[in-house]
């Protein structure tokens, strides 16, 4: 979400005294950042926040539009109680937001909703890949968010994907998803131009 610049030093003392946790699972997370392409280290130097790469956009949704329908086929498949519950408080949190909430908080929605249905996939590759592009995604998102207007549509945009995983329905959910990845790649593309 941009909360460390991209560029800026992650000073992991810092880190340590913040999140009360010893230097040693910083440095583990960080290799783990590392691997995601979210930090950048560099001997005697430090570990920075890498910098969002707008050309990226591209590699990014071509993954994402492959992967993203796979995963919302194996959620409807895949509904158990918890789950049918979760995805019903997403849709019902979904339709409260308004125009007047702001960004952080529709983000955090976007991100709640793609993380509910990645974690519902019931496989672990496919989730972990699926996180690291919406990170990457969600970096190029933040840093375009000013320019886009009626930001809280693209948000609502899920509520039927997620009622279509609530009705079981692979075939729709599929083109939901991946419909909402052109979608944001188009708004993305439409902002920075």
């Amino acid at each position: 979400m941009l909360d460390i610049t991209p560029g800026d030093p992650i000073n992991e003392a810092a880190l340590s005294t913040e999140l009360e946790v010893g230097r040693t699972p910083i440095r583990e997370a960080l290799k783990r950042l590392e691997r995601d392409h979210l930090v950048v280290s560099y001997p005697r130097r430090g570990t920075f926040a890498t910098n969002v790469d707008l050309t990226d956009l591209s590699t990014i949704s071509e993954m994402r539009e492959a992967l993203e329908p796979i995963a919302a086929r194996r959620a409807a498949r895949n509904l158990t109680p918890d789950r049918r519950q979760g995805f019903t408080a997403a849709i019902s949190d979904l339709r409260a937001l308004g125009s007047a909430d702001d960004q952080r908080t529709l983000m955090e929605r976007d991100l709640e909703v793609h993380r509910l249905i990645y974690s519902s996939v019931d496989n672990p590759h496919l989730s972990e890949t699926l996180i690291r592009l919406d990170d990457l995604a969600t970096r190029i998102w933040c840093l375009v968010i000013p320019g886009i207007p009626h930001l809280v549509t693209h948000i609502r945009e899920h509520i039927d994907l997620l009622e279509a995983i609530l009705e079981g329905d692979e075939a729709t959910v599929a083109e939901l998803a991946a419909e909402h990845v052109r979608d944001f790649d188009r708004t993305l593309r439409s902002t920075l131009s």
